[in-house]
Parts: structure tokens; sequence; C-alpha cells
């Protein structure tokens, strides 16, 4: 068997290995594989083959892991549109029960819902916006 095909198998499973696991190791490695399939095919020795694919793989996982795990730690983009509007208080304007009312959130008067079905809520009261579904939103005290 030729020794580039050998280095595009390890590279394969290297690749399916990382998709299994998600670590971010052995997808670096797999891409020094690569590599090493390609000096094969140019036709340098074994020594050349495995010289790219240790050096590759150390810089690989020395410069590139390292970047990649700072991206996946960033922190979760802030909510926006109506999720950010969860966990808000709101101004109950017009009586709040399971049926109906009204709410100011967000400097804008909402419909709204008690999210318990026993609770009622009158104008005045703060209430929290639990969920917002369509264009209600379902508080509680």
């Amino acid at each position: 068997m030729a020794a580039w095909l050998i280095w595009v198998i390890v590279a394969g499973g290297l690749l399916v290995g990382e998709m299994l696991t998600l670590t971010f190791i052995l997808g670096p490695i797999a891409i020094a594989a690569a590599l090493a399939a390609l000096v094969a095919a140019v036709g340098l020795g074994t020594g050349w083959q495995l010289a790219v694919f240790v050096v590759a793989s150390l810089a690989s996982l020395l410069v590139v892991r390292p970047i990649a795990r700072r991206h996946l730690r960033t922190p979760v983009l802030q909510r926006t549109g109506t999720a950010a509007l969860v966990g808000e208080s709101a101004l109950v304007v017009e009586r709040v029960d399971l049926h109906g009312g009204l709410v100011k959130l967000a400097g804008e008067t909402w419909s709204a819902r008690a999210f318990d079905e026993d609770e009622v809520y009158e104008p005045g009261d703060r209430v929290t916006v639990v969920e917002i579904t369509g264009a209600t939103a379902r508080v509680s005290a």
C-alpha cells in the first residue's frame, strides 16, 4: 500500500475521532497526517514524512489549539429581542389574570397573562416577566 494512502487513512481516522470527542486535539493531528500524506505523495522518504508529521502536530497543538480553545470560552452573546425581556420587571397597567391584561414593559405596553392560573395582579403591581409567548408577556409576582 502506498505511504500517502496510509497517511490519508490515519488522517481520516483522526478526524472521525475528533468528531466523536470534540476535544480539538485529534483534529490538528489529522491535519499533520494530511501534510505527511502530501510529503509522501511528492515522493520524499519515511524520515521526511515522520518529521513533517511531528513538527506539524506540535505546531498545530501549541499554536492553533490554544487559539481555538480561547474562542470556545468566549462569553455567550447577550440576549436580544424578546428573550432579553425575560426576567425584567413590568408595571401592571390593566388587571392581569389567566385570561389577559396589560403591563408596561421596557417603555412599551404589552398584553400580559398571569403565569400561574390562580394569580391576579392589579394596576400598579410590579411583576416579573417569566416568558414571552408571541406578543404576550407571561408574568409572575
